[in-house]
């Protein structure tokens, strides 16, 4: 085992008997909602994963370590410290070598997922092109590490804060498969529409866990990109939406927030002008893909 890995006994043993194992981030615990929400929808996504037939491993940084598996009280301490590191790649060695505690963002998950032997990860929308990038030149390190790192991503698409066109032509770019489960248009995070046609389309945990098996078999190296629409009945329309991300990053330009700090911040002002309401979205969205994501990995068993 790599010298800077903890694992937790139970997913020591699922990953080297081949039962399946679903990594989960933990920045969408310590920097996604607010407290108490932020624990309670942790440990209620470890428990559908269950349900599902998988084992969670919600992955994040403590003690100089790289920790896949968090205990109720780890979950609880995340969620509550207000001094929590966000961690992309760039981020890990010093968050490591100072043993701070560190909320994994989905390419530092992907990484530690990878290490650990994981081949599955759920989250809630991944990070991307971000609007006005032509100038800030803000890309987010998850699309790179989509190219080389071969974990699936189950999402409900890309957050809708971005640009979602670029963000697509990119993962072109990268050669990163994009599949939508179920529908021929591609999610936009909070609605299931986002004007912009998927490029593949699969109905079936075990279609997507036979194109998982394929791209790795032929040698293909890097992530499948998996999204998964938010509920009908949890949506919120797309237009709606647009309104709200555009006030929240006019704000966001007015306080000069930048980097790392501008996709918590536009999450925040978002939920705080829908009156809770894209709150709501995020938590049904994300139990939604935890869900999907342990019946992917349970396919992936007859496959791989």
């Amino acid at each position: 085992m790599h010298p800077l890995l903890v694992i937790q006994p139970e997913i020591q043993e699922a990953i080297a008997s081949g039962k399946p194992v679903v990594a989960l981030e933990s920045t969408i615990i310590s920097h996604g909602m607010p407290y108490p929400k932020n624990v309670e929808t942790a440990l209620a996504v470890e428990a559908i994963v269950r349900k599902e037939g998988a084992v969670p491993a919600t992955i994040a940084l403590s003690g100089g370590k790289c920790r896949v598996g968090l205990g109720t009280d780890e979950l609880a301490a995340f969620g509550r410290e207000k001094d929590v590191w966000k961690v992309s790649l760039r981020d890990m060695p010093y968050v490591l070598s100072k043993k701070l505690m560190g909320a994994t963002t989905v390419a530092a998950t992907m990484r530690i997922a990878h290490l650990a032997g994981i081949r599955v990860f759920v989250t809630g929308g991944i990070g991307g092109v971000h609007r006005g990038a032509s100038n800030s030149m803000d890309i987010s390190a998850d699309l790179t590490e989509m190219a080389q790192t071969p974990v699936a991503v189950v999402s409900a698409g890309i957050k809708s804060i971005l640009d979602i066109g670029l963000t697509l032509e990119y993962l072109e770019t990268l050669g990163i498969p994009v599949v939508t489960i179920g529908q021929d248009e591609f999610p936009s995070f909070y609605s299931r529409k986002s004007g912009y046609a998927s490029p593949l389309r699969l109905d079936t945990p075990a279609e997507i866990a036979s194109l998982m098996h394929t791209k790795w078999k032929l040698g293909l190296n890097g992530s499948v990109l998996i999204a998964n629409p938010v509920p009908e009945s949890e949506e919120i329309p797309a237009g709606d939406m647009e309104q709200y991300i555009d006030e929240a990053l006019r704000a966001a330009a007015e306080r000069n927030i930048i980097g790392k700090e501008v996709t918590p911040f536009l999450l925040q002002y978002i939920a705080e002008h829908t009156r809770g309401e894209s709150l709501d979205a995020n938590i049904a969205l994300v139990k939604h893909n935890a869900a999907a994501g342990a019946a992917i990995a349970v396919a992936c068993q007859s496959v791989m």
